[in-house]
């Protein structure tokens, strides 16, 4: 699409949602979330052709946040753009950031609706809410200290300083980080191993994460129980191949990048 500020592309299974504004630092504004919302309207009655969503970014940056100059600009539902954040972190498919560059703010409350977070080591990261007299309104505050611990969220939240990808690896921030110009193929093979497996799997395994977030050990395996959807249409063939096989592939055999550190 001509123009757009988030385009779309699907290969095997794997769709790959790209910010498309890299002379704003891929900044968000009301169109960006628009075109979000109505990409994710589309992947959520997609699991059958869809198994992984991958959200990557053109330019020198993934995302420098909100869109500054554009707050407040229009009248709009307040509930609007943390709904679309919602709606992507809600995804039947397992959801991929690959983040390069700046993840600021909003930036980053838009890597945390991923399920996992891969970056390379230019990747720097900050919530800027504080310097601007913000307050985060798209789940940072709920998302960030289940991901890194209250303490490095609220070191993270008060200062407003930078956390280099090194770091960001070290807090949980980022689940892998690999070297500088790679980032495109380990996300790409990343998101293949999520594919080999059953996607019955991955989504049933998704709702039930998400699902029991929070819960008591006790009531989360009875949610686990009373929810199990049971197993994949195609498990006896599975379980077939894997029986004529030497067994599973090493990461290394399924060309998995190597990890930096």
């Amino acid at each position: 699409m001509s123009g757009a500020r988030i385009t779309r592309e699907d290969a095997g299974g794997l769709c790959i949602l790209t910010l498309n504004r890299p002379e704003k630092l891929n900044a968000l504004d009301t169109a960006s979330f628009e075109e979000l919302d109505s990409h994710c309207a589309a992947l959520e009655g997609a699991g059958a052709s869809i198994g992984c969503v991958l959200v990557a970014a053109q330019g020198r940056a993934f995302c420098a946040g909100a869109d500054i100059g554009k707050l407040g600009a229009g009248a709009i539902d307040p509930r609007f753009k943390p709904g679309v954040i919602e709606r992507l972190a809600n995804l039947p498919q397992p959801v991929i950031a690959a983040v390069h560059g700046t993840c600021f703010t909003g930036g980053l409350e838009l890597a945390l609706a991923a399920d996992i977070i891969i970056a390379d080591t230019t990747a720097r990261f900050a919530d800027t809410h504080g310097k601007w007299g913000l307050v985060g309104a798209w789940g940072l505050s709920q998302r960030l200290p289940r991901r890194i611990g209250i303490g490095a969220a609220r070191l993270m939240m008060f200062t407003a300083q930078t956390v280099a990808a090194e770091e960001a690896r070290a807090l949980g921030l980022v689940d892998r980080l690999v070297e500088g110009g790679t980032l495109g193929e380990a996300s790409r093979a990343l998101a293949g191993a999520i594919l080999a497996n059953s996607w019955h799997s991955n989504f049933a395994t998704k709702r039930l994460l998400r699902e029991t977030d929070g819960l008591p050990l006790a009531q989360g395996l009875a949610q686990e129980n009373y929810r199990n959807p049971g197993f994949a249409p195609d498990y006896q063939d599975r379980i077939a191949r894997f029986g004529k096989s030497r067994g599973p592939m090493t990461a290394a055999e399924r060309g998995l990048p190597r990890e930096v550190g």
